[in-house]
């Protein structure tokens, strides 16, 4: 099943083969750094996989973000829930120069009102590297609260867990 969300600026659309160059392209110019550290062309590969596989296993997943007039993608935005993982997540990448431009907010934000309504959850969180501000600045523009009692994917790993408010607060 093919699904897509619009917003004011942008589509939201499940990752195809040919959005890997710009996917390749943001992990060359460090994004994918507070993932991995040095991140490896192999890497890159299986990470890109796994989100065209999250959608085929599970029926959802990252969106790729690309503005109504250009198929480009320009970002990665949307529910995550890989198996072992802690809690149903909101994530989000913004690719290169489309930082700063509010595509994040306005994504995530139709992201997780698409993940509260149409998959039916009752809470997600967003997992953030301390030392990404831009990202913790977002989810809190969100109105999602630093929860230092959630468990953090990955134990050995230093990880903000921040909460987005539950779906009948955003009603």
């Amino acid at each position: 099943m093919t699904h897509t969300l619009t917003t004011e600026r942008l589509i939201l659309r499940q990752p195809k083969a040919a959005d890997f160059e710009q996917f390749k392209a943001f992990a060359a110019a460090g994004g994918l750094e507070h993932i991995y550290g040095d991140v490896t062309a192999g890497q890159v590969f299986r990470s890109f996989a796994s989100e065209i596989g999250h959608w085929e296993l599970l029926g959802f997943g990252m969106w790729i973000v690309t503005e109504k007039a250009n198929d480009t993608a320009i970002g990665m935005v949307g529910p995550w829930f890989p198996d072992g993982w802690p809690e149903t997540e909101i994530g989000w990448m913004i690719f290169g120069n489309s930082e700063g431009k509010g595509i994040a907010y306005e994504a995530a934000h139709a992201a997780r009102q698409d993940a509260f309504t149409r998959l039916g959850w009752n809470t997600a969180v967003s997992y953030i590297a301390p030392e990404n501000v831009r990202s913790i600045k977002l989810a809190e523009r969100m109105g999602a609260v630093l929860d230092p009692k959630a468990k953090a994917p990955k134990e050995d790993e230093p990880c903000l867990v921040y909460r987005h408010p539950k779906p009948e607060v955003l009603s």
